[in-house]
Formats: C-alpha cells, sequence, structure tokens
C-alpha cells in the first residue's frame, strides 16, 4: 500500500533522538542487577557481594541506519563505578571489607531492528548487542590489603566478563520490557475536530537507508460520525532525496482528497444558499 504521508528522519535528527535516549540508557544501566561473585585462586578463596552500581556514564555515543534492518547504537569510552562487600580466607587468616570498582573504556553496539504490527504500530527489538570493557580497577578497604595481590588479576576477569554480559541482558530486557511497551500503546488515529479524525499508522515497517530513516504512514482522514472506504488508493509518492534537515514531511494528493471527502460526508461542505442570501439587483 502506498502512503499518503512520508516522515523522513535524517542523521541529524537521529543525533538529537540519540541525544534523549542515551540519557535513558544511563538510567537504565545504572540499575544494573549484578549478582555475587565467587571462586578460588590458589589457596586463597574469595567472595563479593552486594555489588552497586554507583554512576555509569556513556560520554560518546553515535546512531546510524542500517539498511533493511533499523538502527545501530554504538557507545565508546563509558565510565562506570562500583561499590561492594568482599571476604577472602587465605589459611588460617580471614577478612573482610569494602571495594570500589572502576570500569574505564568499555565499547558497545546495539543493533535495533525495527518493524510494524498488524495495527500498523511501530515494533521494536534487539537483534545484536556486544560488549567490551578494556580495564577494570578495584580498591580495597580492610586490614588484609596485601592478599588483594594474590587474587586481583583473577577477581578483576571475572567481574569484567560478568559486567559485559549483563550489560547486554539489561539492554535487551530494558528494550524489550520498557521502549517496546510504549511503542506498542502509540495511538494510530488522531481526532482533529468534533467532525473528522486522520489514520496515521503505518502501512509498512520504517525504512532504514544510509543516510534516513523513513516513516511511510497511511495519511488517511475520515469521518467519526461514519468511517468507509475512500473510493480510490494513494498514488505512488516520489519523495525528494535531501538529506539536509533534521526531518522531512511529504503529503500525496490521497491525503488532502480524503480531508475533503471527510469534511463533505461530515456535513461540513454543505451550503445552502437563501433568498435572503441573493441580492435583489441580480438579474
Amino acid at each position: 500500500t502506498n502512503p499518503g504521508f512520508v516522515v523522513r528522519i535524517t542523521q541529524t535528527g537521529l543525533d538529537y533522538a540519540r541525544q534523549q535516549g542515551i540519557a535513558i540508557l544511563e538510567k537504565e544501566l545504572a540499575q544494573l542487577k549484578l549478582p555475587d561473585v565467587s571462586g578460588k585462586s590458589g589457596k586463597v578463596r574469595y567472595s563479593f557481594s552486594r555489588l552497586r552500581i554507583l554512576s555509569f556514564r556513556l560520554p560518546r555515543s553515535g546512531i546510524t541506519p542500517i539498511s533493511n534492518v533499523g538502527l545501530q547504537v554504538s557507545i565508546s569510552n563509558a565510565f562506570a563505578e562500583l561499590n561492594g562487600d568482599w571476604r577472602v580466607k587465605f589459611l588460617f587468616i580471614k577478612g573482610h571489607g569494602s571495594f570500589n570498582l572502576k570500569v574505564e573504556n568499555a565499547n558497545m553496539k546495539i543493533i535495533l531492528r525495527l518493524g510494524s504490527d498488524t495495527t500498523g504500530r511501530p515494533t521494536i527489538s534487539t537483534s545484536g548487542c556486544s560488549a567490551h570493557i578494556s580495564k577494570v580497577r578495584v580498591r580495597f578497604s580492610g586490614k588484609l590489603g596485601w592478599l588483594y595481590n594474590l587474587f586481583h588479576r583473577v577477581i578483576e576477569r571475572k567481574l569484567r566478563k560478568n559486567l559485559e554480559s549483563k550489560v547486554c541482558d539489561n539492554v535487551a530486557k530494558s528494550v524489550h520490557n520498557e521502549l517496546q511497551k510504549q511503542v506498542r500503546t502509540l495511538p494510530v488515529t488522531a481526532r482533529i475536530d468534533d467532525k473528522i479524525g486522520v489514520d496515521y499508522s503505518l502501512v509498512a515497517p520504517p525504512r532504514a537507508t544510509p543516510k534516513s530513516l523513513d516513516l511511510n504512514l497511511k495519511g488517511e482522514f475520515y469521518s467519526l460520525a461514519h468511517r468507509s472506504p475512500v473510493p480510490f488508493s494513494p498514488l505512488p509518492l516520489a519523495f525528494p532525496s535531501d538529506h539536509e534537515r533534521m526531518v522531512y514531511f511529504g503529503a500525496s494528493s490521497y491525503f488532502f482528497n480524503t480531508a475533503g471527502i471527510a469534511y463533505h460526508k461530515a456535513g461540513a461542505l454543505v451550503f445552502e444558499i437563501t433568498e435572503a442570501m441573493v441580492s435583489g439587483t441580480s438579474g
């Protein structure tokens, strides 16, 4: 089905949306729930519990369209800070205390697949996610800090792998439970006045190209009192190839013609000419 109305979001528009989305993602990642970590390194037994994320910063990010898929979100040089409690047993020596962990130079790539459902609402899901953390530093507080040197590399490696897997898990859950839930409730019709409404549901999944994201919408006006099929179909809409502005809108003759039909059916375009309206001097 050809659209009656088209919205094109260019790279500049996506960059603006990225700023809003990254702020939400930072908030979501700051609520990561990490499991306890325990194990053995040589003669040292250790456990880490009550891991809490203090902050998660995403200073560099980008969003680019991927043809026939959707969007790719890339994040680089991310930083996170955590704290928690530790316990260690070495031979007959036992120690415990708290620790502070800093994650530096974390990089992520998230692929978002865009589609549409039978009601014309958009759908969104993760079709790929990768995370890599270059450096993890742990600082211990307590009287047995010298034990740290016996197993700190093992701990840092385990915590790094744990974080890498949890980040992608949390992103996937966030997209499914939050983002998809929101787009599923998006309205696809709007009331213009007390006589007509407009249907702007998707007639096809969002189309990603290397330079933009195009949304093909129905763009059909209808009478609120009685909606009936339109006696003609929308013609193909030739959309300009411009990509300099943030957002472009395109409307076909179908968009305007259905508005005229809807108002006519609602009685808004019916006029009655009476004798009093006709000038007496007219011959």
